[in-house]
């Protein structure tokens, strides 16, 4: 620090005599402020390396485009000699203008606008520990903050931007970030990134860059890429020969890549760049005014995802690389493709908006041969499933534009957010769809229409389509009317499953008579005359199938669950329900032909079903593995890892989305729990149970209805007498995304807390802490507000075998999903975005989640009287729709914190 008098004195002359336009060595102190224009004769440079090699400035970037009249203005540290950027001060309002000045203090560098009212940082480095005493600028081309003891207190190289420099270390879960272009400094959509095995590249699917990244380019599978060891990789590393993934160890090298010939001169050094474009190149630092480039990933410019505009296809050839259209699709002004045939392509997120009637779509094939890269790296969304299912996934998905589908393996891809260039590939690749919307009903040149082409086109048409189908309804009527003595005395179970019908006619169901109403009948065979029904099944038929009902396979509030098999060899999961009573058989039937007709790869497939006076039966696709909660919880089951996990998160979740969203009813499920998620052995996750869930017709934004539902899972408007909406289904979903990160219920003590022993616990004492602790949401709110801690909350089972960054993901959706209010809650669309990495994750409300903490206490126990049993003598384990009597009304007063507590 000796030099700094003398250093002192320098910075004082340029700051006092601009004439002198001495640019400060190495060092640089507080207080100091400036815009570009204080340094203009610098060209914007305030502070240089003591070698020269590199400079701090306030650097012009240029105009972005011929109409931008205003140039643009970074903080950037500058390769001197080439004046190339190779860190920037990169936020949302960091461009510097004119009146924006860069400020060196005690506190840090900050960037702010001293002409508005209420001057505030649009950057500025993070609270620092010490004041600072200066900034330095290394030869390496490190920025650093100093404190008076020369102890770094920030530094550039542990915030890098598009550029790993010699000597700097890219650390795992820290990427390098494209600009937007080479006017604009602020982060693009590129980016590369570390895992604990490989380097990536990868591209932003959504505007903002902010989720959705798809994989592009890997190291380990570059031709010149050479594997050393199975270290999990920590670091990265670049320097003259080439670059290096490195062991937590920073001596042993995981993979290694040796750039081209020749070497470079005697001086000079070599860096890694990620520019605009998404290509990862390797520059030589030379003395000169350009920097040469000794190597490019990817080699071929059609192995990026935009080397032409949106669905582009890309042709290599010799002199760089061609665009064109698909066979199917056309240029269009933007100067990428559209459909031929005039459709629309849906657009993100105008499509995705709550409460908006979900759009018909269409698909239209990209053709033979038509590849796309991201889905060489991509894991499929399903395998195993025909390729109807992976059509129907992607339209139940409002951020889905379309999917490939890969017939060998039966695999299915999902395209998000935004679809980059195809090319022409070999014909063992898999088969793109692209979504689409009908075109517009005025096209282009049909401002008018002729009487005639009206009286003759629609009018006519219309009543002649009215008639007709008058005319089938009687005659259905009529053929109905003499079929009923057939089906009170008995038939076959192949005749009575001819009362399938399309799900759309499911709608005439509130115009059949009721029993009541019936002709004095009296007899309630007649309530299954209704269209949409599934196959019909008599009671004998599964008796037979069950061999008597004899191997049961689970239980719950409805009924119990025997496993049978039907004629044609399949096997079945049989539900024989409890008694509904008279007065429920009909809305039993009514929901059974909507039910019926939904068909999802995450939802279970309702086969068929008996209702023959007390006795209704439903009858379900088989799942192997039994439910979530017996992998979970069961002792001496095997451990499920992470991985299969996460995708029982994400499949839930998307079984939950098109329940609520991708049908032409909105479905409430009101019973969401591990008991009800299904699982197999070919990692099927499947939504069961939701046979007798809420239906809401489109108009409907929220209903009230007798309590449905498990204790431990309710959503606190369930005691609220509030509206209850598809976001009690996600409240319940948060909490079973806790249990599926810790491997247990959400409390240990079941039912300690709910049954009084708790109550008179004090909030003060270790019992109320131990008590807090077991419970899972209270733990994960603390975990959360001590800076996101979130492994402690993993199963141990897993022995640290979990992904970090994943868990952090599933544990803030679910506190997310158990905000107390009900409108902050997000769909469960979002969810299954947020949990798949498509989305990204939202900031819990810690103000709206601390109820959570009195239930850790064991405070409260407020249930309605009949809870546990309904006044029945109900086990502990009985649903809340059995338990919960329908006269019971929930006080006025009652408090979130009384309901979905430890169980």
């Amino acid at each position: 620090m000796a030099a700094l008098p003398l250093l002192l004195l320098l910075h004082l002359s340029v700051a006092v005599g601009a004439a002198a336009r001495i640019v400060p060595v190495e060092y640089l102190y507080p207080p100091f402020n400036l815009t570009y224009f204080h340094f203009i004769d610098t060209n914007g440079v305030f502070l240089l390396s003591p070698n020269t090699n590199f400079s701090a400035a306030v650097y012009n970037a240029g105009s972005s485009a011929a109409s931008d009249t205003q140039s643009r203005f970074f903080f950037s540290v500058l390769h001197s000699a080439s004046r190339t950027p190779v860190w920037t001060a990169t936020a949302a309002g960091s461009t510097i203008l004119e009146s924006v000045v860069l400020s060196l203090s005690a506190t840090g560098l900050a960037l702010f606008d001293p002409s508005a009212a209420q001057p505030k940082p649009a950057w500025s480095t993070p609270r620092l520990r010490e004041p600072v005493a200066a900034l330095r600028l290394r030869d390496t081309g490190e920025l650093e903050l100093i404190d008076g003891e020369n102890t770094t207190l920030w530094s550039s190289f542990e915030r890098p931007t598009d550029t790993l420099l010699p000597g700097q270390a890219l650390r795992l879960g820290v990427p390098l970030t494209s600009s937007a272009s080479d006017q604009d400094l602020s982060p693009g959509a590129y980016r590369l990134v570390l895992t604990p095995n490989d380097a990536l590249l990868q591209w932003a699917t959504n505007a903002n860059a902010s989720s959705g990244f798809l994989t592009y380019w890997a190291l380990s599978s570059d031709p010149a890429s050479v594997q050393d060891s199975n270290h999990a990789v920590a670091s990265m590393t670049v320097n003259a020969s080439g670059l290096y993934l490195l062991a937590a160890n920073g001596r042993d090298t995981v993979f290694r890549l040796f750039f081209p010939s020749p070497a470079p001169l005697k001086g000079d050094s070599r860096i890694l760049k990620v520019d605009p474009s998404g290509h990862l190149r390797a520059l030589t630092l030379t003395a000169g005014a350009s920097l040469p480039t000794v190597w490019t990933a990817p080699a071929n410019d059609c192995d990026l995802p935009l080397p032409c505009r949106s669905l582009g296809l890309c042709t290599p050839g010799g002199n760089g690389s061609t665009c064109g259209c698909p066979d199917a699709f056309r240029t269009y002004s933007s100067g990428g493709c559209a459909p031929a045939d005039g459709s629309a392509l849906p657009i993100i997120p105008d499509s995705c908006a709550v409460g908006s009637a979900a759009p018909r779509y269409s698909y239209v094939s990209l053709g033979d041969g038509i590849g796309y890269l991201p889905n060489k790296f991509a894991l499929p969304e399903t395998s195993g499933d025909a390729l109807p299912a992976c059509r129907d996934l992607c339209s139940a998905n409002c951020s889905c534009l379309g999917f490939f589908y890969k017939n060998s393996s039966r695999s299915c891809f999902l395209l998000h957010n935004q679809i980059g260039s195809v090319f022409r590939a070999n014909t063992d690749v898999a088969v793109g769809f692209i979504k689409t919307l009908p075109p517009p009903p005025h096209a282009k040149g049909s401002s008018s229409l002729s009487f005639i082409t009206i009286v003759f086109g629609i009018v006519l048409p219309t009543v002649a389509a009215v008639v007709i189908s008058f005319l089938l309804y009687a005659m259905g009527a009529q053929w109905l009317k003499r079929r009923r003595p057939q089906l009170k005395s008995g038939g076959s179970s192949k005749n009575r499953s001819r009362f399938k019908l399309p799900a759309m006619l499911a709608s005439l169901a509130s115009s059949v008579p009721s029993a009541s109403e019936d002709a004095g009948s009296g007899d309630l065979d007649e309530d299954v005359l209704i269209p949409g029904l599934p196959t019909r099944f008599t009671y004998g038929d599964l008796d037979v199938a069950t061999d008597g009902f004899k191997w049961q396979i689970g239980a719950g509030g409805f009924g119990s669950v025997f496993r049978g098999e039907l004629p044609d060899r399949s096997t079945v999961a049989v539900k024989r329900m409890n008694g509904l009573g008279a007065q429920g058989r009909r809305e039993f039937l009514t929901e059974i032909a909507v039910i019926g007709n939904v068909h999802h790869v995450n939802l279970v497939k309702l086969r068929g079903f008996c209702a023959e006076g007390a006795r209704q039966v439903l009858v379900y696709e088989y799942m192997n593995r039994g439910s979530l909660d017996q992998s979970l919880f069961r002792a001496g089951a095997a451990t499920l890892d992470w991985s299969a996990r996460l995708r029982v998160c994400i499949g839930a979740a998307r079984g939950l989305a098109y329940l609520h969203a991708g049908c032409d009813r909105k479905i409430l499920h009101c019973d969401v729990k591990p008991e009800n998620i299904l699982l197999d052995d070919r990692g099927g996750v499947k939504i069961a149970d939701f046979g007798l869930a809420k239906l809401m017709s489109p108009e409907q934004s929220g209903l009230f209805t007798t309590m449905r539902g498990t204790r431990g899972y309710l959503a606190p408007e369930w005691l609220m007498n509030a509206p209850i909406t598809d976001k009690a289904d996600v409240y319940s979903f948060g909490m079973v995304l806790l249990e599926i990160v810790r491997g247990r219920k959400n409390s240990k003590k079941d039912e300690q807390s709910l049954s009084g022993t708790g109550s008179g616990t004090s909030s003060e004492g270790g019992g109320a802490e131990r008590e807090r602790s077991s419970y899972s949401p209270a733990m994960a709110l603390d975990l959360h507000e001590q800076g996101g801690r979130y492994g402690e909350l993993v199963d141990p089972r897993l022995e640290g075998r979990a992904d970090v960054e994943e868990v952090s993901r599933v544990v803030r959706v679910a506190l997310c999903c158990l905000h107390e209010d009900a409108a902050l809650r997000p769909n469960m669309t979002a969810v299954s975005a947020m949990l798949d990495g498509s989305m990204d994750v939202g900031e819990p409300r810690t103000e709206f989640l601390r109820y959570l903490k009195m239930y850790g206490r064991g405070l409260v126990d407020l249930r309605p009287a009949g809870w546990m049993d309904g006044g029945k003598g109900r086990g502990k384990d009985s649903d809340a729709t059995g338990g919960a009597s329908s006269s019971w009304s929930p006080p006025s007063c009652v408090l979130a914190q009384q309901l979905s507590g430890p169980r």
